[in-house]
């Protein structure tokens, strides 16, 4: 059985009482990375539940009945600030439109969470850079949100959900403000980024295209699960084989066309230093909520 293992069992829940109601959740239940970790699409028209069954899985919306297990601990079970903690060292988030801080360079958007989690500001610094490097973004280290493009903004924002190693990553339509080539180029690159790291990815799409780039494909209806399909046909471009095979402790190999797959050592810079380390620094990080309130979630002490 794999460690990072997610299950849901039994989640209910709706939103609003009495004549309002409107049920999001129907007895969902699903296992994520039981044997290994895969990458998972959920699917479904507007109003299916798939955003709250995200949220749910997260642990960021309680249901109103069932479980969330992961590692074989039930979320409800934790207190606010251990699911606080969870979210920052074991979950990782990539959000739509990046939510990367605007006022701060790439690197410290990146290193920021591990500062937060109590690594020291040139291990965090080096870190992020190490990993930025091997997305491809080397040449962007000092550059702020605004000054680079959606594709390149998008991969900063993997990177920061990956710098802490997480076990699983979360992503809520994380191509939908791009345009289909850099999307896809993103997508890839999330997935072969993720699963090279050992964790399986969840995200929410309405986009057939990108659940094709996914070994696993389910879609909801009514807040229910009318299908669970595991994919043979995904997309021959959309997991790189070195992201499978990187040897055990080893930093992986994303071999994405046009993305740097060894890591690079750090240039000379007078904020960033020179060290090369490994992107896999165990520490606390990540927000407390898919949208919004990115700062506020940072700056939260665990508890």
């Amino acid at each position: 059985m794999h460690t990072n293992r997610l299950e849901a069992l039994g989640l209910t829940h709706t939103y609003g009482q009495g004549n309002a109601a409107a049920p999001a959740l129907a007895d969902v239940s699903l296992a994520i990375g039981v044997d290994e970790p895969e990458a998972v699409a959920i699917m479904g028209p507007s109003g299916s539940g798939k955003s709250t069954l995200l949220h749910a899985l997260a642990g960021i919306v309680a249901p109103a009945s069932g479980r969330v297990v992961w590692r074989g601990r039930d979320l409800a079970s934790m207190r606010d600030g251990e699911r606080t903690k969870l979210r920052r060292s074991d979950f990782g988030f990539v959000f739509q439109s990046g939510q990367l801080l605007p006022e701060l360079p790439a690197i410290e958007n990146v290193a920021l969470p591990l500062m937060l989690g109590g690594t020291a500001r040139t291990g965090a610094e080096a870190a992020a850079g190490a990993l930025l490097h091997r997305l491809g973004l080397g040449e962007m280290l000092g550059r702020r949100p605004g000054e680079l493009s959606g594709g390149q903004a998008q991969r900063v924002a993997i990177a920061r959900a990956l710098v802490g190693s997480p076990g699983i990553v979360f992503a809520d339509e994380p191509t939908g403000a791009l345009d289909r080539s850099t999307g896809d180029a993103v997508m890839s690159l999330l997935i072969g980024a993720t699963l090279g790291h050992g964790a399986s990815l969840v995200v929410v799409t309405h986009d057939p295209e990108v659940a094709a780039m996914c070994s696993r494909v389910v879609r909801l209806q009514d807040g229910r699960i009318v299908s669970d399909e595991r994919r043979v046909d995904v997309r021959a471009d959309a997991v790189p084989a070195a992201a499978r095979t990187a040897p055990s402790g080893a930093a992986p190999s994303y071999a994405v066309p046009g993305i740097a797959s060894a890591p690079v050592p750090l240039p000379q810079h007078p904020s960033y230093g020179a060290a090369r380390v490994e992107a896999h620094v165990p520490n606390p990080h990540m927000p407390n909520t898919l949208r919004g309130a990115v700062q506020q979630s940072w700056i939260e002490t665990p508890r």
